[in-house]
């Protein structure tokens, strides 16, 4: 075991041993706001808050939008699952860009029906502020796709060494590109005008990350030690970055439609 590895695990581990003899009570932190991926932050009366830096947005809206499930669904044969539907993290996008005002065509639309059921019943006051005919068409819809996603993309550069003589023979070289892999996702965003049925604009959207895997050398060489290596990337977020990049490209074919007329917006609070 080299000198200084060596040392700085021997301090790892004491001021590990010193804090437990101290304090018997599991320790835990919760960090708000942090994590997740590059698809973040709110949208609303304020406006975009939060919104990562490359994010493209309009100056103003253009028409009304619906988000809508694929119906082929997330799933790439022997690829990676989406552990959930996209459109909720596309939506955010859509809202935050400025570009849409966005019309829920799922669980508010279901709730909504609802609450004009439960009036028709009796159930709830005659003056309810919810009633028929106050609902906003959608203009247009958009539909996620996903094109593929891949665990390991960067499998075939270990055969590529390994091939290589000069290169097969440095120490360790072939383990160290075994714990690395590349992670990459493709998206698509389509967008349709619900009044003539014509798909108006399509966008790609790619991203890439590399993962290091020192966390796994690590904790080989260490019988399990954790905390001292980079963890797994997460390919959700792989996938969240590529779609950020298919909104962007989107948005630059939006720019050119001319805007449809708009309902009134929701009256909100004057800011101080």
């Amino acid at each position: 075991m080299r000198p200084v590895f060596a040392s700085t695990l021997l301090i790892s581990l004491l001021t590990a041993g010193l804090s437990a003899c101290g304090d018997k009570t599991p320790q835990s932190s919760t960090e708000l706001g942090q994590g997740g991926s590059v698809i973040s932050g709110s949208a609303g009366p304020n406006g975009a808050q939060g919104a990562d830096a490359s994010l493209v947005k309009c100056d103003s809206p253009v028409a009304t939008l619906a988000l809508a499930e694929n119906p082929d669904g997330y799933t790439m044969s022997s690829h990676y699952q989406l552990p959930a539907s996209p459109v909720p993290l596309v939506k955010l996008l859509a809202q935050q860009s400025g570009c849409f005002r966005v019309v829920d065509r799922a669980a508010g639309l279901r709730s909504t029906m609802q609450e004009n059921e439960l009036k028709e019943a009796g159930v709830v006051r005659a003056n309810s502020t919810v009633s028929k005919g106050k609902g906003y068409e959608a203009q247009y819809t958009v539909i996620p796709s996903l094109t593929f996603s891949e665990q390991d993309a960067g499998r075939g550069l270990v055969g590529v060494i390994g091939a290589i003589p000069v290169l097969r023979d440095i120490a360790g070289l072939v383990g160290l590109l075994e714990q690395v892999k590349l992670k990459e996702a493709q998206v698509a965003l389509l967008l349709t005008d619900n009044e003539t049925t014509e798909q108006l604009a399509a966008a790609t959207g790619s991203a890439r990350t590399t993962d290091l895997g020192l966390g796994g050398l690590v904790a080989s060489k260490l019988g399990g030690a954790a905390g001292l290596g980079w963890s797994n990337t997460n390919e959700g977020k792989v996938i969240s970055a590529a779609f950020l990049d298919a909104h962007n490209k989107l948005v630059t074919q939006v720019r050119g439609l001319q805007a449809k007329a708009l309902p009134a917006a929701v009256p909100t609070k004057r800011q101080p």
